[in-house]
């Protein structure tokens, strides 16, 4: 069973403080290219930002992060940053997971892995491993990932395990099997570096969430700019199919 009903199936509770933040890391490029830099300094810097969010999120206590950081789609890059970018991942993973098991926040992949290579792979695994029991912010990292991957894999498996529903299925049948099934839905999603569109991310999981979208380019979301999505979030009206007048008569 899914630990967690979607927001169409049952009205979740709304805090000043999303439980749930979903990003998309976007602008690594631009901000290098605006310094004459590689690409690959973008990048670079970029896992800073990810240090810093991940901080701020804890002091928030912010229950859950979710970070886009290779989609099924960026395969299409030039080989040779798709190179530096599984290595960087190789990394980053080497260097953080300790830390995080440090400060009690548990590290959860998805996406598909079997375009990664056996040293990466074995990489992930030990970390979730490490960090499987830790009771704090619990980090998602979207790699290789794509929404409706997501959604017809998680089909496939419920189709082989529920058979004997012959099609008639219904969305609690088919949420345990998504990547995010030990998630709520994300409260808040933001994107950096100007584009306004999900780009094939958490497609089932985005249904009521909050969207904020930023120029800001996501070696450049500091704290500041975090806090400006906060608060954009805060002034939202979530109604979830209701009208504002039921919302103001249970206040």
């Amino acid at each position: 069973m899914a630990l967690f009903s979607s927001a169409t199936q049952r009205i979740p509770e709304v805090d000043a403080i999303p439980k749930h933040i979903a990003v998309i890391m976007d602008g690594n490029g631009r901000w290098a290219r605006k310094r004459f830099l590689p690409r690959i300094a973008g990048h670079k810097r970029g896992v800073e930002t990810v240090r810093d969010l991940v901080k701020q999120c804890v002091q928030l206590k912010v229950e859950y992060l979710t970070l886009f950081a290779f989609s099924s789609e960026n395969w299409r890059r030039p080989p040779e940053e798709v190179s530096f970018l599984m290595s960087l991942f190789l990394g980053a993973l080497k260097r953080e997971v300790v830390k995080l098991h440090q400060n009690n926040i548990k590290l959860v992949m998805i996406g598909e892995r079997s375009r990664f290579d056996t040293a990466l792979v074995a990489e992930i695994e030990a970390s979730e491993q490490l960090t499987a029991n830790n009771t704090g912010l619990v980090l998602t990292i979207a790699a290789n990932y794509g929404g409706r991957w997501d959604m017809l894999q998680a089909m496939n498996k419920m189709q082989l395990d529920l058979p004997q529903l012959n099609g008639h299925y219904r969305e609690d049948h088919l949420s345990p099997y998504l990547s995010m099934h030990y998630a709520p839905e994300p409260d808040l999603f933001i994107r950096t570096g100007g584009e306004t569109r999900i780009s094939n991310f958490l497609l089932w999981q985005l249904a009521y969430t909050e969207l904020y979208f930023t120029d800001t380019l996501w070696p450049d979301f500091n704290e500041e700019a975090f806090n400006l999505a906060i608060q954009s979030y805060q002034s939202r009206e979530r109604r979830f199919g209701r009208t504002s007048e039921q919302l103001t008569s249970k206040t």
